[in-house]
């Protein structure tokens, strides 16, 4: 993996022989859907992400989002965006104290609530892995039906719809919560250790401490090595990019010029309402205006709204 000026495979004449399709066994995801699924859960666990797939997803990405600017340096804007939505992944949320609450209100002596708790985590980790290598696999086929090449490389084609609910920002979601269930299990683990003793009657039978213990360290091993690096690639996947395509100087500049938006909006309804009419701004401003109120520049911008900022600004 490289920065802007990594060199790409070489050219090819027949897409089907190149090794992002070859490599995602297109023949048995065409045919049986249900294989298909089952090839992506095994894939996670071993070479979840290879170079023939990085390579053919940074091409597509620059080709539907950066076309003018082929040295794009793709590697830095997907370690820029991890970044971001690490700060998403080790905050705290409401609604995880609320089930946080709800699993100590749930841990009633003979139930085993801290046991099968655990599995919630795992099962969820493991849907995720499976899903974003499908999404690997969706497009793989999807450029080998097209035969869509330029100059022998494959260009697959971002799209929003081969995401849950169309929706690439539920995976991190997701992801936050399994890392924060999981990191939760194994501090109440170490807590009523140090408390209480482990011969305590809170702590539980051993027999269901230590399968407890190892799912909680097989989440930890698998988000790391598989998960997230699927996660930082699979996700630019999407309709839309993420506001880490800009430099942060570029970020701070749009969100004070929206401050600004927003200002003579304000300061424009004031005068309707006071019966004037006002002509500043234009439907763009009055958009990104709206921004003021918030922290940061929007989490997934349009390549068309991205365009009208940088022509505005």
């Amino acid at each position: 993996m490289g920065g802007g000026g990594e060199v790409l495979e070489p050219k090819l004449t027949d897409v089907h022989q190149h090794d992002f399709i070859k490599g995602r066994f297109l023949g048995i995801g065409k045919n049986s859907v249900m294989l298909g699924w089952l090839y992506s859960f095994f894939k996670q666990f071993y070479g979840s992400v290879t170079k023939s797939d990085y390579m053919t997803l940074r091409l597509g990405f620059i080709m539907t989002h950066c076309r003018g600017n082929p040295k794009f340096n793709f590697h830095k804007y997907m370690i820029r965006a991890l970044e971001d939505d690490f700060k998403k992944v080790v905050g705290i949320s409401w609604y995880l104290w609320i089930f946080v609450v709800i699993f100590l209100l749930l841990n009633v002596s003979g139930w085993h609530t801290y046991f099968w708790i655990a599995f919630i985590p795992f099962i969820l980790l493991l849907a995720v892995g499976t899903k974003l290598e499908h999404v690997i696999s969706q497009l793989a086929h999807e450029v080998a039906e097209k035969h869509v090449a330029i100059e022998g490389e494959l260009v697959v084609q971002p799209s929003d719809d081969h995401f849950w609910f169309h929706r690439p920002r539920i995976v991190l979601y997701l992801i936050h919560f399994i890392l924060f269930q999981n990191a939760f299990e194994i501090a109440f683990f170490f807590w009523i250790w140090v408390q209480y003793g482990f011969d305590s009657c809170i702590m539980g039978q051993v027999r269901y401490i230590v399968p407890r213990l190892v799912i909680g360290v097989f989440i930890q091993v698998l988000c790391s090595y598989s998960t997230l690096p699927l996660y930082a690639i699979v996700t630019q996947m999407g309709t839309s990019f993420k506001k880490a395509i800009f430099d942060e100087h570029v970020q701070v500049g749009l969100v004070g010029w929206a401050q600004k938006v927003r200002k003579k909006q304000l300061k424009a309804a004031t005068n309707v309402s006071v019966g004037g009419k006002s002509t500043d701004g234009s439907t763009m401003g009055i958009q990104l205006g709206r921004l003021a109120g918030k922290e940061s520049a929007p989490e997934d911008i349009s390549p068309t709204t991205a365009a009208a900022q940088g022509h505005n600004k």
